[in-house]
């Protein structure tokens, strides 16, 4: 029985950190590193608000990327507030890359410590 639900919960848990939006308005992560603008999440990170990410806020054009690397010594996020995006877990030295297919402004936060924000301005080409 707890194979059972350990695998259920394993199998849940990939599901749901591999997916992507399916809105293309929204922007489209990628998981892992990536060639995009970067942005650190920088050491003491938990202590910090709007320093947290850096730089913040962080600009692109249309169809740009953002890669958030987590140079923290513990696990950070970078979760849309408007639920467009979710990193997951992002492990020391790890990254995550997210594209930004639309202009607008995305506001969002460290899921384990709400008090880290960014935004990220893409503007038109």
């Amino acid at each position: 029985m707890f194979y059972r639900v350990a695998a259920a919960a394993a199998l849940l848990l990939i599901t749901t950190a591999c997916g992507s939006s399916s809105n293309p308005n929204n922007p489209t992560p990628s998981g892992g590193g990536g060639n995009g603008t970067p942005v650190s999440i920088v050491g003491n990170a938990s202590n910090l608000t709007t320093t947290a990410y850096a730089p913040n806020p962080v600009t692109v054009s249309v169809g740009g990327s953002v890669t958030w690397k987590n140079n923290d010594n513990t696990a950070r996020t970078s979760t849309a507030n408007n639920g467009a995006w979710s990193s997951g877990s992002i492990a020391p030295g790890g990254s995550f890359t997210a594209t930004f297919p639309t202009a607008g402004t995305f506001t969002y936060r460290c899921t384990f410590h709400p008090g880290m924000t960014g935004t990220v301005t893409v503007n038109a080409q």
